[in-house]
């Protein structure tokens, strides 16, 4: 296999801030205060696993003309310098008395005018990754700049994606199409469900994942109790459905699908059931295409998985997808998203076959302009049986 481009082109990230500074033109803003992984990188291109570590805050800063300035802990100096950051200023953290406060608001007071509005993400699906006290020191030193939402705008850009970020994304995809092939190498009766976990993520690394950034499912006598379950020993046994939803990484760009399978004879219910699922998941492919909003997404699975009761205690049948496992929008009757050609989703029924035993299917798709096209290999149309 040749090996796939790394990063994005200074073009791409060019392409972003001036989208981002035009919609601050247009709602008044006079720069955008970014604080999380997915906001940083966006802009950026820089690409650490070092996040998994809360000790350090990043700042990273977008005037409405002018690039991006980056304030960051200097342990990451060396890192930004080889993205196309060219303005990186930074503070030795962490530092328990000033852990970049005052760089930052210096940097604010160089920049922006005296009463200058700086947008910050604050919608559903957005957090600010820094210390409370250090987010009331930076707001009471900035005299009378404010900081107010940034009207979506990060929200809307990073909903819709590049040519590039979709052939990340279908990347990341295929590595996890190729581990499902492999499953019959580490899953048969009397193997723990534990160890399932374990072997599959090896296939997905040997596959050519980065890392394997979520991997959940379940296993029980025709169908799992939840999809959020860490593995347990318990292992598989003649009669049940074995289920893995994975999020293999690619170049910092997720896929996010499952597939089920059974270990042997199951009941004829589960296998009505599974169809089911491909049913609804076909009339929402079918449906998905520029112009329709995420709402209608779930009206055409819930009426074929739950006869249109408006859904299940899981709360949504699929999600955005890209930087991030599970991004905006969600599909719920009450999401009125208007789709776009760019957008990346999963489309995501579930059904309850019995109390407790419960079926979830999942694919990854891309809004085009007359459509929408697979990104995951769809699943195949009868439930696969494991020995």
């Amino acid at each position: 296999m040749s090996p796939k481009p790394r990063g994005f082109p200074e073009a791409e990230f060019r392409q972003r801030l001036q989208a981002a500074q035009e919609r601050m033109g247009v709602v008044g803003l006079d720069a955008l205060f970014l604080s999380t992984e997915p906001e940083v990188r966006y802009f950026t291109g820089f690409l650490t696993r070092f996040w998994e570590s809360p000790t350090r805050p990043w700042f990273l800063l977008l005037p409405q003309s002018g690039d991006p300035i980056a304030v960051i802990p200097s342990i990451g100096a060396h890192l930004m310098a080889q993205s196309w950051i060219t303005d990186i200023r930074t503070w030795r953290a962490p530092d328990y008395d000033d852990d970049g406060v005052t760089l930052l608001v210096d940097t604010i007071a160089e920049c922006l005018p005296a009463k200058a509005r700086i947008g910050v993400p604050s919608g559903l699906e957005s957090h600010l990754r820094m210390p409370l006290a250090s987010w009331d020191a930076l707001r009471g030193a900035i005299g009378a700049r404010r900081m107010v939402s940034d009207h979506a705008i990060l929200r809307d850009l990073r909903a819709v994606k590049s040519d590039y970020e979709i052939a990340k994304i279908r990347e990341a995809c295929t590595i996890a199409d190729r581990s499902f092939a492999r499953i019959g190498e580490i899953a048969q009766t009397g193997v723990p469900l534990a160890d399932v976990f374990r072997q599959f993520q090896i296939l997905c690394l040997e596959e050519g994942a980065d890392w394997v950034g979520y991997l959940a499912g379940g296993a029980g006598p025709g169908g799992y109790g939840d999809v959020i379950t860490p593995a347990v020993a318990r292992p598989l046994c003649p009669g049940d459905v074995l289920m893995l939803d994975t999020g293999v990484v690619h170049d910092g760009y997720y896929c996010d699908f499952d597939r089920n399978f059974a270990i042997g004879t199951v009941d004829r219910a589960v296998d009505d059931a599974y169809a089911r699922l491909l049913e609804a998941s076909d009339q929402a492919f079918t449906c998905a295409r520029p112009g329709v909003t995420a709402s209608e997404l779930f009206q055409r699975m819930d009426v074929i998985v739950t006869g249109g009761a408006g859904g299940s205690d899981a709360g949504r049948l699929g999600h955005g997808l890209g930087m991030q496992l599970t991004e905006w929008p969600s599909l719920i009757p009450a999401d009125e998203t208007v789709l776009k050609a760019g957008m990346v989703l999963t489309l995501e029924p579930g059904i309850e076959i019995n109390p407790g035993q419960t079926l979830v299917h999942e694919e990854n798709i891309v809004i085009t302009a007359t459509g929408a096209e697979y990104l995951s290999t769809p699943a195949p149309r009868n439930l696969p049986r494991l020995a």
